[in-house]
C-alpha cells in the first residue's frame, strides 16, 4: 500500500514586507499633499505673472494711443516678469515632464532597466537643480550688497532674480518627487501623477 501524503502542511511565519501597504499609501497621501501645495503656488506665481504682463502692456498701449505717452517703465518691468516666469516654469515643466530631454538610449530600455534610469535621471536632475539654486542664491546676494537697482523705477534687483532659487528649489523637489514615486510604486511614471503610456514604451521586435 502506497503512503498516503500528510495533509498538514507545515505553517511558515510570513516574512514581513519592508514596507506595508498602509505606509506606502500614507506616503503617497502626504507627498500629493505636499505636491499639490507646490502646484498651487506655481500656478499663481505663473499666472498672476502673465496676467499683470498682459494688462500692464495693454494699459500702455490704450495710454500712448488716448494720451500720446505711455506708461512709464513698462517695458522694464514686462522683463521683470519675464524673468520670473522663465524661472518658475522650470518647475511646472518639471512637474508636467514637458522639459527637455536627451532620451536616445532610455528609449531604447523596458522593464526594470528603464525604471532604474529613470530614477538615476532624476536624482541627478534633482542634485544639478539644487546646485543651480545654490549658485544663484550667491548670484541675489551679491546684488543685494551692491544695491543694484533697475534705471527706470529703481526697483531692487535682487528682488527680481530670487525667482532664480526659488525656481531652481521646485525643479529640484519635482524630479525628487518623481525618483520617489517610482522607486514606492510598481509601475514607471514620467512624473508624480503620470504613468508612462504603452505608446512611450518600447516593445520587443518592432
Amino acid at each position: 500500500m502506497t503512503q498516503q501524503p500528510s495533509t498538514k502542511q507545515s505553517q511558515e511565519p510570513p516574512q514581513e514586507p519592508s514596507q506595508t501597504p498602509a505606509q506606502k499609501n500614507g506616503l503617497l497621501r502626504a507627498l500629493n499633499a505636499f505636491d499639490t501645495a507646490l502646484g498651487a503656488i506655481e500656478k499663481w506665481i505663473i499666472s498672476a505673472s502673465i496676467l499683470g504682463m498682459a494688462l500692464l502692456m495693454s494699459l500702455h498701449v490704450v495710454s500712448s494711443l488716448v494720451f500720446n505717452a505711455g506708461i512709464a517703465g513698462t517695458y522694464e518691468v514686462t522683463e521683470m516678469l519675464i524673468v520670473v516666469i522663465t524661472f518658475v516654469g522650470v518647475s511646472y515643466a518639471a512637474r508636467h515632464a514637458r522639459h527637455i530631454s536627451m532620451s536616445a538610449i532610455y528609449e531604447q530600455l523596458s522593464g526594470r532597466w528603464r525604471k532604474a534610469l529613470l530614477i538615476v535621471i532624476c536624482i541627478g536632475s534633482a542634485a544639478l537643480m539644487f546646485y543651480f539654486a545654490y549658485l544663484s542664491v550667491g548670484y541675489v546676494t551679491t546684488l543685494h550688497d551692491r544695491g543694484r537697482t533697475s534705471s527706470a523705477l529703481h526697483i531692487p534687483l535682487w528682488m527680481v532674480y530670487t525667482a532664480l532659487p526659488i525656481g531652481f528649489t521646485l525643479a529640484g523637489v519635482q524630479y525628487v518627487l518623481t525618483g520617489v514615486r517610482n522607486m514606492i510604486s510598481p509601475d514607471i511614471y514620467r512624473n508624480f501623477r503620470e504613468k508612462e503610456e504603452f505608446s512611450d514604451v518600447p516593445t520587443d521586435g518592432v
